[in-house]
């Protein structure tokens, strides 16, 4: 959940699109699969810390349990510094045979390598068992500069949790960070606090029984998620908790959705968490069913404005409408609902379910996102609220890089990966110009790559395929390009002719126009090489009113070069 991120100043050559970029070594490392991560497959997380409240330090075992899924090579390790590991082991049970093996490792930075002693079997399992401690980076600014966050509620008491996207889950326990590999069966969170706190801790899934460690007196939360789960999704929420449930009545069965704020804001939070079920509502309605009914559904207060923990949202809007109160829009519709409640939620079909394997295709996730905000706006208030809604969004947009970043180095495209990519699907609507269509591609994606990992180019040929459309000048124009293409058109009210075509844009751009003016549906071809003539009789022709039709259902510029 990154909306209003302040971008990394870029270096920029005359007018070409691509940074002038420098990666390291460590940023191959941590953005790829290299020799040493993709030999094997994460089956499940078991996370056990215990945060030393007083100063801000953790100790913690993270067990992986994982399939060989080609010849063993070294183990790449991601732990972010000032954290310390202590020791790896590695257990094995080839033919039947049981073997602990303490791994010799070395460390640079933010990545250990181990080194087996066992040549495992293609299909063998293993498991690898990795204690650390020390004092974790503390964030600044989350959830955008992230880390441990290590506050206090009005009433004195602990209020702890983590924010992590793109910085990664390593800041908090060793793991193998990349989004292409989730843990298929998910993961068991583990932590222990001092009973003397009086408080609780929350995470994703389902709670599990607490134990009680009377001689050490400290108690231990744990939950566990089913599902196949982002590693930076997996948060712990520790806090003078109070929560509620309730049971929904969902495209698959009863939903078990549980609300948590903190005791003294738990009034205000039964009301705006009425908004939750709404939210549910309606995103069956366009993704199809909510895709880990297994784990639930959590709306959890947080020390931080949100982000898309699975099963587990985090919620800090202050249980106001709006972003904090504000509409991001202007348009008035976002005052209507809670932000964080719909787009955070909005990530559990897109960016959950539907996880890119690399950062630099953020788009997919954030993109659908953004467009969910529409679709919600929609779904209550009408079309029109609807494209009221999309068009005042796009005022956040930059056009300051591409939205899709370089691959295999750990790097996200341009912030407009969210309101640009999200008005490049509202454009893509407009030229199927068959919502029944539209929504059965947005159900169709979620239940075709369900729980998948996935690239730009699969969601590019998949929504070509279905909708019957040629999209790929229209991916390749707003996701690789800063370009805004531009409608140039002029009418010659004498003879009645319509003359149009492209401009601005990239060689075979070709995306049609479908829209309605003055009560007539128009649907036009332009090319980006040579201007179309069309005879269209219209009364007076109003060319600002002309332009304002195209733009109110297509991100591009017009032109009216009378």
């Amino acid at each position: 959940m990154k909306y209003l991120i302040i971008l990394l100043s870029i270096l920029l050559v005359g007018s070409s699109t691509s940074a002038q970029t420098v990666f390291t070594k460590a940023d191959t490392l941590r953005g790829s699969l290299n020799e040493n991560r993709d030999w094997f497959d994460i089956k499940h997380y078991v996370i056990s810390v215990e945060p030393n409240i007083e100063n801000k330090t953790i100790q913690g075992e993270v067990r992986w349990n994982a399939i060989t899924t080609k010849a063993n090579n070294n183990i790449q390790i991601d732990l972010q510094q000032p954290l310390i590991i202590k020791q790896v082991l590695m257990i094995v049970d080839p033919m039947g045979k049981f073997r602990l093996d303490t791994l010799n490792f070395t460390r640079e930075n933010n990545i250990a390598i181990a080194f087996p002693k066992t040549k495992l079997m293609i299909g063998e399992e293993f498991q690898l068992i990795i204690t650390y401690f020390g004092k974790p980076r503390e964030a600044i600014r989350p959830p955008w500069d992230g880390g441990w966050i290590w506050e206090k509620d009005a009433n004195g008491n602990p209020w702890i949790s983590v924010a992590c996207q793109g910085l990664g889950a390593s800041v908090w326990y060793p793991c193998k960070d990349i989004q292409s590999d989730e843990p298929d069966n998910g993961a068991t969170i583990e932590i222990t606090i001092p009973k003397k706190y009086n408080i609780t801790t929350i995470s994703n899934g389902r709670q599990r029984d607490v134990e009680f460690m009377p001689f050490r007196k400290d108690t231990t939360f744990s939950t566990r998620v089913t599902n196949p789960i982002n590693n930076y999704n997996i948060i712990p929420y520790i806090g003078d908790y109070v929560g509620w449930s309730e049971k929904y009545k969902g495209l698959k069965g009863d939903l078990d959705i549980s609300y948590f704020a903190l005791r003294q804001d738990s009034a205000k939070a039964r009301v705006q968490y009425q908004q939750v079920p709404q939210m549910i509502k309606a995103f069956e309605y366009w993704f199809g069913p909510y895709p880990f009914y297994e784990d639930g559904f959590k709306m959890i207060q947080s020390p931080h404005l949100g982000m898309e923990h699975q099963s587990a949202i985090a919620y800090g809007n202050k249980f106001k409408n709006g972003y904090l109160g504000r509409d991001l829009s202007g348009s008035g519709w976002g005052l209507k609902w809670d932000f964080i409640i719909v787009h955070e939620s909005g990530h559990e079909w897109f960016a959950n379910n539907i996880t890119s394997k690399d950062i630099a295709d953020m788009w997919v996730h954030e993109g659908f996102t953004n467009y969910s905000e529409t679709l919600f706006t929609e779904f209550y208030y009408g079309i029109e609220a609807g494209n009221e809604y999309n068009v005042g969004s796009r005022r956040t947009i930059k056009n300051d890089r591409p939205i899709i970043g370089h691959y295999g180095v750990n790097e996200e495209g341009s912030g407009d990966m969210y309101a640009k990519a999200g008005s490049m699907i509202h454009n893509i609507r407009h030229v199927i110009n068959n919502d029944s269509l539209f929504r059965s591609i947005l159900i169709g994606l979620n239940k075709d790559f369900y729980h998948q990992t996935v690239t730009t180019e699969q969601i590019e040929k998949y929504i070509s395929t279905k909708s019957g459309i040629n999209l790929s000048k229209v991916f390749d124009q707003y996701l690789r390009t800063i370009q805004i293409p531009t409608f140039s058109y002029s009418y010659d009210e004498k003879e009645k002719i319509l003359t149009y075509q492209w401009k601005t844009c990239i060689a075979g751009f070709n995306m049609p126009l479908k829209f309605k003016y003055e009560g007539v549906d128009f649907t036009l071809l332009p090319s980006d090489y040579q201007p179309q003539k069309r005879l269209i009789k219209l009364g007076n022709f109003n060319a600002t009113a002309f332009g304002e039709a195209i733009k109110k259902q297509y991100y591009v510029e017009v032109n009216n070069e009378k």
